[in-house]
């Protein structure tokens, strides 16, 4: 059944239309913090719900074969939702969390079953694989709300700082980010403390694992930090790290620790190896590396942001047995800036994933094993399924809920050749 848009009565024939409302039963979980439903045979994503709800859904986008809507009215609701903790985290308002309106299992179950598909559908693997991987979601330690450590705020035509809505450039004004880190919830950024930003396009918040808090203008895309330290300390494995304020680094407090042990205990490096960390950042899972191949072993770090790259050589500076390469992954591989033999690879590509040349460069140089630390489960899928078709299997998977109330997900997969070298 359909409800008439502003512009008149709906029909069902001739397909669903802009800010139509349309009665639909929910189906199952789909990336991007959707589910999937079917109406008249079109496909609706639907977001604000879950699987096996009744709701009244309002489209808010078309395209060739799909639609994007909101449930904006729930009719039968599932035993898994619950009241969101945040205001602003509904339709029409605040896009930056997708699950508030999940329960904490159900989230981490939710996360689970997307990474699941994508690696059937794009991964290629049968479900016998995956059930031997065991494919779940962890959580980490510190629960749902106030863990960002990092959040960056758009500032509207009113110079206000606030979120932005789902796939638009609107900014939505707001009192406080509730996943936001306490440090970060108390500045005076935004517009309940009469904050106002007239000469920025963005405003960036952090408030480091070493205790620092920083707030940065952003203007031309140049961050100037207006009030605490231009460089932050981070604490994880075992080392501090000093990095510049605006640098990358993970957004949840233990996310850092709990990655590098991950990385560590699925490759196993012995001393003596050689090991190469691709996009290697500061040189988080560089240092574990080190410390496990000892001083007659070798880690190359590869990264190409001079931000990156700076901090890697800084931080990393008593590591004797550490190189760090500025250079594009795809550069330093094909033009042989990097070279093997190698034993064990940590690979920690952008959201884009590594893709087939790097993973072809990769089998080629004849690793006994790869780490592969992905953001995306799209396209760690993909790259799971070149890796496959050269030979090679997915041995182990742990998935973490890095950013709780969001439908992103992060994985370490290790990689095998299937017969050994």
């Amino acid at each position: 059944m359909t409800e008439p848009g502003p512009g008149g009565a709906a029909t069902s024939e001739r397909g669903l239309a802009e800010a139509e409302r349309v009665e639909l039963t929910v189906d199952a979980v789909a990336p991007g913090g959707h589910c999937v439903a079917r109406v008249d045979g079109q496909v609706v994503f639907v977001r604000h719900a879950l699987p096996g709800e009744r709701v009244i859904a309002e489209v808010t986008e078309v395209h060739k074969g799909f639609v994007r809507a909101d449930a904006v009215t729930v009719l039968d609701a599932s035993p898994d939702r619950v009241e969101p903790p945040c205001p602003y985290a509904r339709p029409g308002a605040c896009g930056g969390c997708d699950l508030q309106h999940v329960a904490p299992d159900a989230q981490l179950a939710w996360k689970t079953a997307v990474v699941r598909e994508q690696l059937a559908r794009l991964g290629g693997l049968g479900d016998d694989e995956l059930d031997r991987l065991a494919v779940r979601v962890e959580a980490l330690p510190g629960g749902l709300l106030g863990w960002r450590s990092r959040v960056r705020y758009a500032v509207d035509a009113a110079d206000r700082a606030g979120l932005l809505k789902h796939r638009s450039h609107e900014v939505v004004p707001i009192d406080r980010c509730r996943i936001a880190h306490p440090a970060i919830q108390q500045l005076p950024v935004l517009t309940p403390t009469g904050a106002s930003w007239p000469d920025a396009d963005a405003v960036e918040t952090v408030a480091s694992t070493g205790g620092d808090v920083t707030v940065a203008e952003v203007h031309d895309g140049v961050s100037a930090p207006v009030r605490g330290p231009a460089e932050v300390r981070e604490v994880a494995a075992g080392r501090d790290w000093t990095l510049p304020a605006s640098a990358f680094w993970q957004v949840h407090p233990a996310a850092a620790d709990t990655l590098s042990t991950a990385v560590l205990e699925l490759l196993d490096p012995q001393p003596g190896e050689r090991a190469w960390d691709l996009y290697g950042g500061a040189g988080l899972f560089a240092a574990g590396l080190a410390t496990r191949v000892g001083a007659t072993g070798r880690v190359t770090l590869v990264e190409a942001a001079p931000q990156g790259v700076a901090a890697a050589r800084r931080n990393l500076a008593d590591l004797g047995h550490v190189e760090v390469v500025s250079a594009r992954v795809e550069t330093a591989l094909a033009r042989r800036r990097i070279t093997g033999p190698v034993d064990v690879v940590v690979l920690d590509p952008p959201r884009s994933g590594a893709g087939a040349p790097v993973v072809r460069a990769l089998a080629a140089a004849g690793p006994r094993a790869v780490a592969y630390v992905a953001c995306d489960p799209a396209a760690f899928a993909r790259d799971v399924r070149t890796f496959a078709e050269l030979g090679w299997r997915l041995a182990a998977l742990r998935g973490f809920d890095l950013f709780p109330m969001t439908q992103h997900v992060e994985c370490v997969g290790l990689l095998l050749p299937a017969t050994g070298r």
